[in-house]
This record gives structure tokens, C-alpha cells and sequence, in this order.
């Protein structure tokens, strides 16, 4: 019996133990939205594919881009120029309980300045990595911001 109990809170401790807490979570995740962004920076096209999951979902121009390799026909022309179009960062980042979802948004901005939001969820993958599997930017509006 004594050997029994010490199974199960070994077992209890070890998982209280490796837990990671909504807030890590939500740092790792803004990391990994950074090095996302940071692909547009470094003009690395291969980067930013390796982001996106199978499945994803892009809005662009009015209508949805469904799956890795439509999003990647079209962001392809982004990072053609010798220079990133535009470049966006983490603002917000919220995680469900369970870890595995997380919401990201943030201001993209060109030369000119912010002129879009971005938002991004981000699913946990099995293999423990995070892919973007929805991104939707919406125009931004100066008056409107900060509410």
C-alpha cells in the first residue's frame, strides 16, 4: 500500500511540477509570434512557412486563403522585395486553460505607420509546436484605439 501511494504522488507531483502557468504560456507564445514576424525582417520566405499549420486559414482581400500552401502562394510576394513591405509584433496574447489555443494581436505598421491590426490563434501542436491556424487582419482605426 505504502508503495502504491508513493506511485501516485510521484505521478501527482511530477505533472504539478512541469505544469506551465497561463502566464508562460502566453510568454512562449509571444516568442514565437515575434520569430514569425521576425521572418519578414530576415526576408526568410522558407521561415515563415514552417509556421503555418496544414490547415490554416488566412483572411485576405475580402476572402479566406484555406491551407499552407494557398497562404504561401500569396504571402510568397511579400518577402520577393529586397525590403519587408510591412512588419507587425505581439500586443495582446491570451492562452486557454488547456494551453494548446492562444489568441495574438498586435499593430502591423509600414513606413507610414500603423495601418492594420493583426489577429492570430496559434494552436500547440503534438509535436509541442506552434502553428498559426487563423490570421485575420482588420484596418486600423486611430480613434478607435485603446478601446
Amino acid at each position: 500500500m505504502k508503495y502504491l501511494i508513493f506511485i501516485v504522488l510521484t505521478a501527482v507531483y511530477g505533472h504539478i511540477a512541469t505544469a506551465q502557468s497561463v502566464e508562460d504560456i502566453e510568454t512562449e507564445v509571444a516568442n514565437v509570434e515575434k520569430a514569425f514576424a521576425k521572418t519578414m525582417d530576415d526576408r526568410d520566405f522558407a521561415a515563415f512557412s514552417r509556421f503555418l499549420a496544414d490547415d490554416t486559414v488566412f483572411w485576405n482581400n475580402g476572402g479566406a486563403l484555406r491551407g499552407k500552401q494557398a497562404v504561401m502562394n500569396v504571402w510568397k510576394a511579400y518577402y520577393d522585395a529586397k525590403t519587408a513591405p510591412f512588419k507587425w509584433e505581439p500586443e495582446t496574447i491570451m492562452v486557454i486553460k488547456g494551453g494548446n489555443l492562444a489568441l495574438s494581436t498586435g499593430p502591423v505598421s509600414d513606413a507610414n505607420g500603423v495601418f492594420s491590426y493583426y489577429t492570430s490563434v496559434w494552436r500547440k501542436e503534438a509535436d509541442g509546436q506552434w502553428k498559426i491556424i487563423l490570421d485575420k487582419g482588420q484596418k486600423y482605426c486611430e480613434k478607435c484605439a485603446g478601446e
